[in-house]
């Protein structure tokens, strides 16, 4: 990850930026899966914000990149199956 980001510092190639981006989009949607989903996180939180970080600066530096279904763009995740609806809590949600 260090040398990585040590290269930013220099003029890297649009074929250098490209495979970086795709690389960071394709390793941060495994990482939320297995964060989100399986409640089994394979990284730090400290090191998925670094990835995301570098993420939003390329996709800032370089704006033809963005792409819809870019994880900068995700809000969120829908909740583990573990978690228990609450059904006293969701009739009183329902208009009577």
């Amino acid at each position: 990850m260090m040398v990585w980001m040590i290269r930013v510092c220099k003029k890297i190639s649009i074929p250098e930026v490209i495979k970086r981006v795709t690389q960071l989009r394709e390793a941060l949607h495994h990482h939320s899966y297995r964060y989100y989903v399986l409640d089994d996180p394979e990284i730090s939180d400290s090191e998925y914000d670094r990835m995301m970080q570098e993420l939003i600066r390329l996709e800032t530096n370089y704006p033809d990149l963005s792409s819809p279904d870019s994880p900068t763009l995700r809000v969120g995740a829908p909740p583990l199956d573990k978690f228990e609806t609450d059904r006293a809590f969701n009739s009183h949600a329902q208009p009577g």
